[in-house]
């Protein structure tokens, strides 16, 4: 009997395949670190009813604090990734289980800190990691140690149980968009220090943070030392060692290093304190000829309240951009997560959810929960109409054509022309050079042919539609400046901003 009356049920396989398609749904949406912080060990999940009008969860718990805190921080999370699962409005109710026993969070120090002690206090951070401690093979160009006492410990973070099945360059999934991100980290696992600091940046879901767990695990592999850390890991790290724990502790821990991966350094604007340490710490491991691998979400001269300094500092090193996966990349990143969670669905389903779901991965496995769950939950093969009836809420539509007038309006508005100025027979730059660009991004996102493409910007010639084809694949190449709105800029950041502008459409 559980506390409060409850009988413990049998949990059957399919209920075990809910309750795993339900983990891996909070995972990705409370984080990695939260989730193992506060359920990991200390929550179990049981559903029931699943048939009925109006399914139930109960999240069972250690003791009393757990119950309060995990129903008043998580409860929302929870019931919004069960409805996402099931299709359908799922209660959740959070009981104590008295036989579970509470695994207590670590603080920085390794010393555990009792979950009962804070109740009365003010509540822990959720997302503060844990450093863990590694004792790596010894390299053999290495000295040996002549000193009695035993070696200290580096301090080496390692990818978690949960994403470490993701957290290799072999299984990041090569397209268009992402080739010479992916060679480039390849680089630096093979020759740390050439290309430093290696900038990675991109929309989320694009698989930034893949490749630097990637290269972490190439580290661990060849014995080298190596430390990944989100942006708020950094912070909060720096911050306890400037008011607390000690400065030099913590620069050996992120200097003392052969690579030093951030993850998403765009939350450090306007953190002047701990850019400032960052900035050193770059300088640092660029004397010592070591490896800095940062991520953020945009281009680093598009993140101004990082500071002049640190941007120019990062320009300095190899900024490289991952764009959203492609029609083949969206189906060779879905066969990869059925792979890894050995599951089939036919080709047709998978090419299905590969055109409907376009913007990101983590799109592309939330579609593949919500159709394994659902598929066990009600005892059906998942075919293609099963999957369109499943996923209907998830994409609603296809995504909008795009046709010849959104690219001149978008190019208009960019370039800060008016009317039918791609239209005009005007030469000067300030025409010429957007018009070329506009007839370049008709041939790539729409099917107009040549002659219609070439009507609609009033040429005389579909040999112009082509001559500005080559024209402006030579301008990316070089990566030519251009004149944008009186002030020159590159042409792929041009390019850039109307494709943005396109999407918002």
């Amino acid at each position: 009997m559980r506390a409060g009356g409850g009988v413990v049920q049998e949990v059957t396989t399919d209920d075990k395949e809910i309750v795993s398609a339900l983990q891996a749904a909070l995972v990705d949406k409370v984080g990695q670190q939260r989730y193992e912080l506060w359920f990991g060990a200390n929550a179990r999940f049981a559903f029931s009813e699943l048939d009925g009008a109006a399914p139930s969860l109960c999240v069972w718990v250690p003791n009393r604090f757990f119950q309060d805190w995990l129903r008043n921080n998580f409860r929302r999370d929870v019931e919004s990734c069960c409805t996402a699962l099931l299709g359908k409005p799922t209660g959740v109710s959070f009981q104590i289980d008295e036989l579970l026993t509470a695994t207590a969070p670590s603080d920085h120090n390794g010393s555990l800190q009792s979950p009962l002690a804070t109740a009365g206090g003010a509540p822990p951070i959720l997302n503060q990691p844990t450093p863990m401690t590694v004792n790596l093979p010894r390299r053999p160009d290495a000295p040996q140690k002549t000193s009695a006492s035993p070696p200290a410990q580096r301090l080496v973070s390692k990818p978690s149980t949960t994403r470490r099945r993701y957290a290799n360059l072999d299984r990041f999934v090569e397209g268009p968009g992402n080739r010479l991100a992916l060679a480039t980290t390849r680089m630096v696992t093979e020759q740390p220090g050439q290309l430093s600091p290696l900038v990675l940046h991109g929309p989320t879901g694009t698989g930034k943070t893949h490749l630097l767990e990637g290269v972490l695990t190439e580290c661990v592999r060849q014995g080298r030392l190596a430390v990944y850390m989100s942006a708020e890991q950094f912070t909060s790290s720096f911050l306890e060692a400037l008011h607390g724990s000690g400065m030099p502790n913590f620069r050996r821990k992120v200097r003392g290093v052969d690579v030093l991966m951030v993850d998403d350094i765009q939350f450090l604007a306007g953190k002047s304190s701990t850019l400032g340490e960052l900035l050193h710490t770059v300088d640092t491991l660029a004397r010592a000829g070591k490896q800095v691998v940062l991520s953020c979400d945009r281009p680093p001269a598009e993140l101004p309240q990082l500071g002049g300094e640190f941007v120019a500092r990062l320009a300095g090193g190899m900024v490289c951009k991952l764009e959203a996966p492609d029609q083949p990349t969206r189906e060779g990143i879905l066969r990869s997560m059925l792979d890894r969670l050995d599951w089939q669905l036919s080709d047709e389903v998978q090419r299905f959810i590969a055109e409907r779901f376009t913007r990101h991965a983590r799109e592309l496995l939330g579609a593949i929960h919500r159709l394994r769950a659902t598929s066990t939950a009600w005892g059906r093969e998942v075919d293609l109409a099963f999957a369109q009836e499943m996923l209907a809420d998830l994409a609603p539509s296809a995504p909008k054509a795009i046709q010849l007038a959104d690219i001149e309006q978008a190019v208009c508005d960019v370039f800060g022309l008016t009317g039918d100025a791609l239209k005009s027979d005007k030469r000067s730059k300030k025409h010429s050079q957007p018009r070329m660009l506009a007839m370049w991004l008709a041939r790539k996102y729409t099917r107009s042919a040549l002659s219609e493409i070439c009507e609609h910007f009033n040429r005389k010639s579909h040999a112009t539609v082509i001559s500005a084809e080559k024209r402006v694949e030579r301008w990316r190449s070089d990566n030519e400046q251009i004149d944008l709105s009186g002030n020159a800029a590159r042409t792929n950041d041009a390019i850039r901003q109307v494709e943005e502008r396109l999407r918002r459409a």
